[in-house]
């Protein structure tokens, strides 16, 4: 895929045509990485995903100081928050010290940066610990800019954000470029906004049909079929008239759900819904679970997984078996799971989703968050053509809007 040229559609560099031999490189990359109860690195995926970038920063003879956040402490130094045990997990992927001053600013890391050595890296403590972050503070971006000669965003799961590393520190330095992991998220989503290869289906989960309304509209225009599980499905499901029992639904997106509906009617995309349900008394590892049914869900009954027919039914959907002209898909995307898949009796819809999306020849990509976990526990990541590291910048960029990330990069070619 053409990174280089995705890039000049949008007038911003890439990290080759930077010059970094010598220089300070401020990277801001998105660390936000869940945590374990004993402190340590829960998932490391965001990191091992910044890992080229830094190499390639270090290869060119640049010196790498890294900047994140983590959590959020709201302005205010919180320990629990800090980077120190993501730096000891950055340390371990790269074979070698990582420095943590004790802030972001002041002077701990202005002495640390000054006295850097070629090849050593320094992670910078959270930038959420400064209020002037989140407020997309021009002077504490400023105070940021004075550590660095270069400036590379490599951080997409946070460019949706108008936060202060992101948006204002960009347009004050200007030797700075997209790192390679914002050229490859860029790449293939924008793919996905306009010339996907057809069949393309989009596989949509989740809670809310709500949080997905301009995807979904988006998606309208360019997709051939369209697979609803979930909370979503619920939702869609009630608006068609069945009984959901106690399940989640959004009574008040009724219509909207019939809406869209409608509208793919109307443009000939295939939608395919949930024909059985995993259903319990409550969303409890040990609850007591049945098998039914679409339009036979109890009084009682919660809808907490998609059921093995509708398992087979996307299969058949992504391999091509279902039949009656349908064919394969080429391009798939998946955001949202199946159901309450972090709990065990819960799990097997999503699983089942994620590993047809790995069996598939398809172009796939997956939209970030759950979608992205489950697919770790699926144990498919390598067979994924893409994971998104940004769930909600993701999502916003695919829902058309322009990241403001993305925007402060602009203008950087000479």
């Amino acid at each position: 895929m053409a990174f280089a040229s995705t890039l000049e559609g949008w007038n911003i560099r890439g990290l080759d045509e930077l010059q970094l031999a010598n220089k300070r490189v401020l990277v801001r990359v998105d660390f936000n990485v869940p945590l374990a109860e004993d402190g340590t690195v829960a998932d490391d995926s965001r990191i091992t995903a910044a890992l080229p970038t830094i190499r390639r920063i270090q290869e060119a003879g640049g010196r790498v100081v890294l900047c994140s956040h983590l959590g959020r402490p709201k302005g205010k130094p919180e320990p629990k928050y800090s980077l120190e045990p993501v730096a000891g997990r950055l340390a371990e992927l790269l074979g070698q010290e990582v420095l943590l001053p004790d802030d972001c600013i002041g002077d701990a890391a202005e002495h640390l940066v000054a006295n850097q050595r070629p090849g050593q890296i320094v992670m910078l403590e959270n930038l959420r610990f400064h209020a002037g972050e989140d407020a997309n503070s021009e002077d504490f971006a400023r105070k940021l800019a004075d550590l660095c000669d270069v400036f590379v965003c490599d951080a997409f799961g946070a460019m949706h954000r108008e936060h202060a590393s992101v948006s204002a520190l960009p347009k004050i330095i200007p030797d700075r470029a997209a790192g390679l992991l914002v050229e490859r998220e860029v790449a293939f989503l924008s793919k996905l906004t306009g010339g996907a290869e057809a069949p393309y289906v989009a596989i949509l989960g989740g809670a809310k049909i709500s949080d997905k309304i301009e995807v979904i509209e988006k998606l309208l225009s360019t997709v051939d079929g369209l697979i609803i599980g979930g909370a979503m499905a619920n939702t869609v499901l009630a608006a068609q008239g069945q009984p959901m029992g106690r399940s989640l639904v959004e009574e008040d997106k009724a219509q909207l759900a019939r809406h869209l509906l409608s509208r793919a009617q109307e443009r000939k995309i295939r939608v395919w819904l949930p024909v059985d349900h995993v259903v319990a008394g409550a969303p409890e590892v040990d609850a007591l679970t049945a098998v039914v049914d679409a339009g036979a869900v109890g009084e009682g009954q919660m809808v907490l997984d998609i059921g093995p027919k509708t398992c087979a039914l996307f299969e058949s959907v992504l391999d091509g078996s279902l039949g009656d002209g349908w064919r394969a898909p080429r391009t798939v995307f998946w955001n949202g799971p199946m159901g309450l898949f972090e709990k065990e009796p819960f799990a097997a819809g999503t699983l089942a989703v994620a590993r047809a999306l790995a069996r598939s020849p398809a172009t796939s990509v997956i939209g970030g968050g759950d979608s992205a976990a489950a697919a770790r526990k699926a144990g498919v990541t390598s067979m994924i053509s893409h994971i998104s590291t940004g769930g909600g910048a993701s999502l916003e960029f695919l829902g058309g809007h322009v990241l403001p990330g993305l925007v402060a990069l602009r203008g950087g070619r000479r």
